[in-house]
C-alpha cells in the first residue's frame, strides 16, 4: 500500500494514499555558482555538521558509527527514538552499524528534503522516490552506487531484480536502491462493508472515478450533512488521479504522455479532457459536501473513513483496515497493473554523497531486504511492545503509532504477514508484477539537467495549486485556466519541448 503524500507519489506499496510532491528549490546546472559540485557540498555538509571530526575520530578508532535516515512519515510517539535505539542494537549486533531515523512529515517531506540538500545538511541515508530523485542526483546530493552494490553487498544485488536496478538508472548510473515490492501499479478503490450492507451497493460496479458518483451520493444522502463519504486532506490528495499519464519520473504531474500512445506525445495533463472531467467532479463533491469541508488546509489524516483509493494488491485490504480502524473494507481493483519507470521509481533509498559511511550504508539497505528479523522490527517496531508473533509467524500489532511507512524501508518479500493477512499475498504481488502491461514510454526517464530552474519554477507553481484542484476545493472552470496561465510563465512549455527531444532520440 502506499500513502500519498508526495505527490505523489507518487509510489506505490502498502500504505495508505501518498500525495505526489514537488520539485522546489532546483538551481540552473549550467552555471558552477549555482551547482555546486560535490567539494563544494561536502564543505557545506561539514560545516552544517558539527560532529563531522567526531565521527571521523569514531571511524577511526573503531567506535560504532550512528547513520542518519532520513524518510517521510506521520509524527513518530514519544517513545520512537527510544524504539529506533533497540532496533538499533540489532543492526549493531549483526553488521556494527546503528541508526538514527528522522521522519518528516507527509505534507512537510518535499520541503524538508529540498532544505536538507540544498543547505548540505548532513545524512547517510534518505528515502526518495520520482518526485526528487532525478533531481538531487543532478544536484550531486546522491552516491554513483552503481559498482559498489555489486562489490560491497552481492547479496542485496542480486534479490532484486534486473528490471528493478535498470529502472532506477540515471545517465547509465545507479544512484539508490529500488524498493522491491509492488513494482508495478495497481489501483483500488475500497468501502466500509457496513455501508456497502446498508445500501446494497454493487462493487462490481465500480471502475473508476465516474463510477464511484452515483454510490458516494447515496452514502451521503443516507448519513446526513455532518457525514462527508470522502475525507481527504492536504498529506491524502486524490490518488492515482494521474495514472493514465506517464509522467516520465519527472516529479512534475503537469506534464505526461498517454500510457498507451503509440506516438508517445508530451501534453500538459490539465489541458487533457479526461483530466479536466476528473477535476469536475471532485469539485463538485466538494461542492455537494462529500468531501469534507477542510480538505485543502487540513494536514492531518482523519481515522475510520468510509472510503479510500490506494495503490496496492487484493489482500492489502487488512492493512487498510487496520490503518484506518475499520472492522472490514471491500476492495475493487479500477486500474493496472501497470510498469512504468516512475513505478519502480516510487519508493528507493539513496546514500549521501557526503556520508563517511558509504560502503555501511549499503550494508543496513543489505540488512533491512534480506534479513526477516530486522525486517519486521523496521517495518513494526519493537517485539513486545509494538508487536508481537502469532504461533504460524504472523506479526500481531499491539500499538497504532509505529509510523515509519513500510514501503519506505525495504522489500515485501523478506517481511512476516499481519494478522489475518492472506499467507499468499507476496505471490499476489509478484503475480501483479509478471503481469503488468508497460507504459509505451517504460525505461525512459527525464533528465532535467538544462531545465532545472524550470523544473523548479514549474512545481512551485503547481504547489500552490494542488491542495485545492485534488480536494475539489477549487473550480477547475476558473482555476485550471489560471493554474495553466502560471506554469506556462514559469516554463512548462519548456519542459514540454525538451522532454519530447529527449523522448524522440530514446526512442528513434
Amino acid at each position: 500500500m502506499k500513502k500519498k503524500s508526495l505527490n505523489k507519489l507518487l509510489a506505490l506499496g502498502m500504505t495508505i494514499v501518498m500525495a505526489v510532491g514537488s520539485l522546489t528549490g532546483c538551481s540552473d546546472s549550467k552555471s558552477s555558482a549555482s551547482k555546486p559540485a560535490k567539494d563544494t557540498e561536502k564543505q557545506s555538509a561539514d560545516a552544517g555538521n558539527t560532529d563531522t571530526g567526531t565521527e571521523d575520530s569514531k571511524k577511526d578508532s573503531g567506535e560504532v558509527p550512528t547513520l542518519i535516515w532520513w524518510t517521510v512519515g506521520g509524527t513518530p510517539a514519544d517513545d520512537f527514538e527510544e524504539a529506533i535505539a533497540k532496533i538499533s542494537d540489532y543492526s549493531e549486533e549483526k553488521i556494527g552499524v546503528r541508526i538514527d531515523v528522522k521522519i518528516a512529515g507527509w505534507n512537510d517531506y518535499d520541503t524538508k528534503m529540498n532544505t536538507i540538500v540544498n543547505a548540505g545538511e548532513y545524512f547517510d541515508i534518505m528515502f526518495t522516490n520520482n518526485t526528487n530523485y532525478s533531481k538531487f542526483v543532478n544536484l550531486d546530493a546522491f552516491e554513483n552506487i552503481s559498482d559498489m552494490v555489486q562489490n560491497v553487498t552481492p547479496e542485496l544485488y542480486g534479490f532484486i531484480p534486473d528490471k528493478l536496478w535498470s529502472g532506477v538508472k540515471i545517465h547509465g548510473n545507479v544512484y539508490a536502491v529500488p524498493t522491491y515490492k509492488d513494482s508495478s501499479l495497481t489501483q483500488f478503490y475500497y468501502l466500509d462493508d457496513q455501508y456497502v450492507q446498508k445500501y446494497g451497493i454493487d462493487m462490481g460496479s465500480l471502475q473508476d472515478l465516474q463510477s464511484l458518483d452515483p454510490i458516494v451520493r447515496t452514502i451521503k444522502e443516507g448519513e446526513g450533512k455532518s457525514f462527508y463519504p470522502l475525507m481527504l486532506n492536504q498529506g491524502t490528495l486524490w490518488n492515482g488521479f494521474f495514472n493514465e499519464y506517464d509522467g516520465l519520473a519527472s516529479g512534475i504531474q503537469a506534464i505526461g504522455v498517454k500510457i498507451d500512445d503509440a506516438d508517445r506525445k508530451v501534453v500538459c495533463t490539465l489541458e487533457q479532457e479526461d483530466i479536466l472531467a476528473g477535476l469536475e467532479l471532485l469539485h463538485s463533491w466538494y461542492a455537494d459536501g462529500i468531501i469534507n469541508p477542510d480538505a485543502n488546509v487540513v494536514a492531518e489524516e482523519s481515522k475510520g473513513n468510509a472510503f479510500g483509493n490506494a495503490q496496492g494488491w487484493p489482500s492489502a485490504v487488512v492493512q487498510w483496515q487496520t490503518l484506518q480502524g475499520v472492522e472490514k473494507y471491500d476492495a475493487v481493483k479500477v486500474f493496472g497493473p501497470l510498469y512504468t519507470t516512475e513505478t519502480i521509481q516510487g519508493s528507493m533509498n539513496a546514500i549521501s554523497v557526503n556520508s563517511k559511511y558509504k560502503e555501511e550504508a549499503l550494508k543496513v539497505l543489505q540488512l533491512i531486504n534480506t534479513d526477516q528479523k530486522f525486517r519486521d522490527m523496521c517495518a513494526y517496531g519493537v517485539e513486545g511492545d509494538h508487536f508481537e508473533y502469532l504461533e504460524d509467524g504472523s506479526v500481531k500489532r499491539l500499538r497504532d503509532d509505529w509510523t515509519w511507512p513500510a514501503y519506505t524501508q525495504g522489500t515485501f518479500f523478506t517481511m512476516s504477514n499481519q494478522e489475518g493477512s492472506d499467507p499468499n499475498q507476496w505471490d499476489e504481488v509478484k503475480k501483479q508484477n509478471e503481469e503488468a502491461a508497460a507504459s509505451t514510454c517504460l525505461g525512459f526517464a527525464l533528465d532535467v539537467t538544462n531545465i532545472q530552474n524550470e523544473v523548479s519554477n514549474v512545481n512551485t507553481v503547481w504547489d500552490k495549486y494542488k491542495f485545492d484542484m485534488l480536494t475539489g476545493a477549487s473550480d477547475p472552470a476558473t482555476a485550471v485556466p489560471k493554474c495553466i496561465e502560471d506554469l506556462k510563465a514559469a516554463g512548462l512549455d519548456t519542459i514540454i519541448a525538451e522532454a519530447q527531444k529527449q523522448i524522440d532520440a530514446f526512442f528513434k
